[in-house]
């Protein structure tokens, strides 16, 4: 491909697809909940499409960063034991989140600070790979 080079980035590529399943089916539930209360813009102040348009956005803000650092991490030369960690435990978070809003369980407050550890762990470990030197 006129002299450039591909690199592979297998963790990353997991962690971005599974991911993006999430956002996927957390975006097919807000237009589920849409058509099933007829409220087609907003909210219509009804709780559970409320909930489900937070856990949908929730998910948009927050994955991308986690991938870029994950994807800089595997870049830098990264453990893949360690981006695996990272990814299934940011994997897991969100998924934590997403149940809890849409339910309205506790377990979303956790799934939020794994979501923010991982964040946290992957950008020091970004600059522990010291990407500069």
């Amino acid at each position: 491909m006129l002299g450039m080079t591909l690199l592979a980035v297998p963790v990353t590529s997991l962690y971005g697809a599974l991911n993006a399943f999430l956002t996927l089916g957390l975006g097919v539930n807000v237009s589920r909940v849409r058509t099933k209360l007829n409220v087609f813009r907003g909210d219509g102040g009804n709780a559970g499409l409320i909930a489900a348009i937070r856990a949908h956005g929730n998910n948009v803000e927050h994955v991308p960063l986690a991938l870029i650092l994950l994807l800089l991490a595997e870049l830098c030369g990264g453990n893949s034991v360690a981006l695996h960690v990272f990814g299934g435990a940011l994997l897991v978070g969100r998924l934590g989140h997403a149940f809890g809003m849409l339910k309205n369980s506790p377990v979303q407050a956790a799934g939020a600070l794994l979501t923010l550890l991982v964040q946290l762990g992957l950008a020091g470990y970004v600059l522990f790979l010291r990407p500069w030197g």
